[in-house]
Order: C-alpha cells, then structure tokens, then sequence
C-alpha cells in the first residue's frame, strides 16, 4: 500500500529556512516520480518541485531558493526552502506520479500525502 507523509511545516520569519521531508512507503523512490505541490487558501494547488532518476525540477518562482533530495536509504524525499518569502505560505503536499520523468502538474499524480502548513510571516 502506498503511503506519503509529510512533515517539517511551520511558522518562520521571512528570510528563513524550513526543511520539508517525505517519508514514502509500499514503493521504492527508484522507479517513480515524486513531486512537492503547494496551495495557498484561494488558490490552485501548483508545482513546487519535482524530483525522479532521471532529474530534478522547479518551478520558476522557487528557482535558486529552494532544492529537493532524496535519501533512497530511508525512502524520504526532501524540500529545503531558504529566503522564504509571504508569498511561499501554503499548504505543502507529496505526491507520486506513476513513473519517471513526470511533469510537474497535479492531475499527473495519484498518491497524495495530507500536506503540511507552511507560514512565512513576521
């Protein structure tokens, strides 16, 4: 049975770091795609970070702050965001894709963990 679980949320000052982590289970990271989506209240869900054998991706508006890994060991994938922005909160969700190479759109996804909050204020 597949299972994500998110954690690493919370509240931080702008300009502060968080690392996400996503514990998976029932699958092994080697042959799927995972990827880290956000939704803020209001608004679509969208891509943060998507992470396979085959590379890593980002969204333009987290290029250059944030980065994702994985630990095939520990089957866990993480985000690290650093110069967090107001504009980063959201809730941040895991998900897993079907295979290798997924594009980084929700609806390419089946598996989802229950998110965890994220709050960049001051």
């Amino acid at each position: 049975q597949v299972g994500l679980v998110e954690s690493g949320g919370g509240l931080v000052q702008p300009g502060g770091s968080l690392r996400l982590s996503c514990a998976a289970s029932g699958f092994s990271l080697d042959y799927y795609t995972i990827g880290w989506f956000r939704q803020a209240p209001g608004k679509q869900r969208e891509g943060v970070s998507t992470i396979s054998s085959s590379g890593a991706y980002f969204a333009d508006s987290v290029k250059g702050r944030f980065t994702i890994s994985r630990d095939n060991a520990h089957n866990t994938v993480y985000l690290q965001m650093n110069s967090l922005k107001p504009e980063d909160t959201a809730v941040y969700y895991c998900a897993r894709a079907l295979g290798i190479g997924t594009p980084m759109h929700p609806g390419n996804y089946h598996y989802w963990g229950q998110g965890t909050q994220v709050t960049v204020s001051s």
